[in-house]
C-alpha cells in the first residue's frame, strides 16, 4: 500500500481524471477529500472510495476563490487531522461555450487562467503552511502535453498548462528545503467529455479534420502522433500520480512527467 494512511486532497476530484486519481490513491490506502464544485458527483465518487475501505469526505470548492481553498484545507484537517498530498486537478478548456466559437475570446483567456492557474496557486497556498509545519508534503499539478507546445485551436488552454509547468518548477524550488515535493503530470490524448469538445473545435478550425465527428478526430490524431498507437486513460494518469505522491519518488521534484504514449519526447 504505497499511500497507506496518507491524506490526499484532490481538486476536481468528482469526475474524469480527478476521480481516477482519487480512486487509485484510495486503492493504495489514502484517505481522500474530494474537492469539487459538483457536490452530487463528488458524493458518488466519495462513496466509491469508501467501498475500498478508506475514509472519504466531500468539500464543495470553487478553486478560483482563495477563501474557498482555505476552507478546503481546513475541512481536510477537521476530518483527517493532516494534509499529506494535494492534487491540483481542477481545470477547464475555456469559458462556457468555448468550443462553439471559431477563435479564443478574451473571456476564454481570463476564465481558463483563473481556474487552471490561479486555482492551482490558491490550493497550493492553502495547504503549504500545514505541509511546512509537518516538514512533509506532495503537491501534484495537472498540466498537459498542450503545455509542451502550442495548439492552434487552443492557445488559451495551452498557455495555461505551460504556466502550470513553470509554476511547478518554481514552487518545487521554493518548497524543497521543507521536504515538500512538487511535480506535474502532462496527460496525452484521453477520451473525455472535454476532449470531445476539443475534437469539435479541431473539426471547425483544422482542414485535415474538417467535418469529422470528434471521435474520428481523436483516433486520427492517435494514429498520426502517438508512437504506441493507443489512447491514454484516466487510470494511466492515476497510476503515475500514485508514484509521484509516494515515497518511491522522494527525490523527484520539479518534474513534469508526460503520460502520452510517446506523443512528446522532448
Amino acid at each position: 500500500m504505497l499511500l497507506s494512511d496518507r491524506v490526499a486532497i484532490v481538486t476536481g476530484g468528482a469526475t474524469g481524471i480527478g476521480r481516477a486519481i482519487g480512486l487509485k490513491m484510495a486503492e493504495q490506502g489514502a484517505n481522500i477529500l474530494v474537492s469539487d464544485i459538483n457536490n452530487d458527483a463528488a458524493e458518488r465518487t466519495a462513496e466509491e472510495m469508501r467501498s475500498l475501505g478508506v475514509k472519504a469526505e466531500v468539500q464543495v470548492t470553487n478553486v478560483t476563490e482563495s477563501a474557498a481553498t482555505e476552507a478546503m484545507a481546513a475541512a481536510a484537517l477537521k476530518h483527517f487531522g493532516r494534509i499529506d498530498i494535494l492534487v491540483n486537478n481542477a481545470g477547464v478548456a475555456g469559458a462556457p461555450g468555448w468550443y462553439t466559437r471559431p477563435a479564443s475570446t478574451e473571456e476564454d483567456w481570463k476564465f481558463t487562467n483563473r481556474v487552471n492557474v490561479i486555482g492551482s496557486v490558491n490550493a497550493a497556498n492553502a495547504v503549504t503552511p500545514y505541509m511546512r509545519k509537518a516538514r512533509y508534503g506532495k503537491i501534484l499539478n495537472l498540466a498537459s502535453i498542450a503545455g509542451r507546445e502550442g495548439r492552434p485551436s487552443l492557445p488559451h488552454y495551452s498557455a495555461s498548462k505551460s504556466a502550470i509547468i513553470s509554476y511547478t518548477q518554481s514552487l518545487a524550488g521554493e518548497l524543497a528545503p521543507d521536504n515538500i515535493n512538487v511535480n506535474a503530470i502532462c496527460p496525452g490524448l484521453l477520451w473525455t467529455p472535454m476532449w470531445e469538445q476539443v475534437g469539435g473545435r479541431y473539426a471547425q478550425n483544422d482542414p485535415q479534420y474538417a467535418g469529422l465527428p470528434p471521435r474520428e478526430v481523436f483516433e486520427k490524431m492517435i494514429a498520426a502522433r502517438i508512437p504506441m498507437q493507443q489512447e491514454q486513460t484516466p487510470e494511466d494518469i492515476g497510476d503515475a500520480a500514485v508514484f509521484l505522491c509516494s515515497d518511491y519518488a522522494t527525490n523527484v521534484t520539479g518534474q513534469a512527467l508526460n503520460v502520452d504514449g510517446g506523443f512528446f519526447m522532448r
